[in-house]
C-alpha cells in the first residue's frame, strides 16, 4: 500500500487542510498507517497533481490562508482498484520483540521498565480508541451501528485498532510477569 491511498481513505468523509489531515491521521489512521506531518503536506499536491485530489485556497482572518482537499472522483476510481487488490499480510517489526528475544542475555529489570512503558502507551491508545468508537456511533449500541451505522468503514479499523492494543497490553503485561517471576529465587 502507498501511502496515497491512506491519505485518499482520510479524505473521504470531509475537506481537510495538511495541518487537518495530520490531526486526522492521529486520531484514526494511525492504527493501522504511520505518516510523519511532512510525508503527508508533499504528498497532497502530488495527489492534486495525478488528479485524486481537488484543492482550494481558503482564506483566514489574521493567519496565512490554507489549502484544504477533496477527493476527487478520479480518487474514489483509485480507491476502489485498490479494494481490489490482493494486499500482503502484515508482519511483527518491532524493535522490542528483539530486546525479548535477548532476554536470556539482558537485565530483566531494564527489560520490565520498557514492557511497563509499552504497557501504558497500549493502555493510552486503548483509551483513545473506545473515545473515538464511542463518538461515531452516538447514542446506538454497537450492535446497532455495525448494523446501520452511517460510515462503517473507520468504525472497522477503530475496532481493529483497539482489539490490537489489547492483545499488545495483554501480551507485555504478560510477559513481565514471566521475567518477573523467573527472575525470584526458587525454593
Amino acid at each position: 500500500m502507498a501511502l496515497r491511498h491512506a491519505v485518499l481513505a482520510a479524505l473521504l468523509d470531509e475537506e481537510l487542510s495538511g495541518y487537518q489531515l495530520a490531526k486526522a491521521f492521529d486520531r484514526g489512521v494511525a492504527n493501522f498507517w504511520q505518516a510523519a506531518p511532512q510525508q503527508l503536506y508533499a504528498e497532497l499536491p502530488k495527489l492534486e497533481r495525478a488528479g485524486l485530489v481537488t484543492g482550494r485556497r481558503v482564506a483566514q482572518e489574521g493567519r496565512p490562508d490554507k489549502r484544504v482537499y477533496q477527493v476527487t472522483d478520479l480518487g474514489l476510481a483509485e480507491l476502489e482498484r485498490f479494494a481490489g487488490t490482493t494486499g500482503k499480510p502484515s508482519l511483527i517489526r518491532d524493535d522490542l520483540m528483539v530486546k525479548v528475544q535477548a532476554a536470556d542475555h539482558v537485565d530483566p529489570d531494564v527489560l520490565t521498565a520498557r514492557l511497563a512503558e509499552r504497557t501504558a502507551f497500549a493502555q493510552a491508545r486503548i483509551e483513545l480508541f473506545e473515545g473515538l468508537l464511542r463518538t461515531m456511533r452516538g447514542d446506538a449500541t454497537e450492535e446497532e451501528y455495525l448494523r446501520g451505522g452511517s460510515r462503517i468503514g473507520p468504525y472497522l479499523t477503530c475496532l481493529r485498532g483497539l482489539a490490537f492494543e489489547r492483545a499488545n497490553r495483554e501480551w507485555y503485561e504478560h510477559t513481565a510477569a514471566v521475567l518477573r517471576e523467573r527472575r525470584e529465587p526458587r525454593p
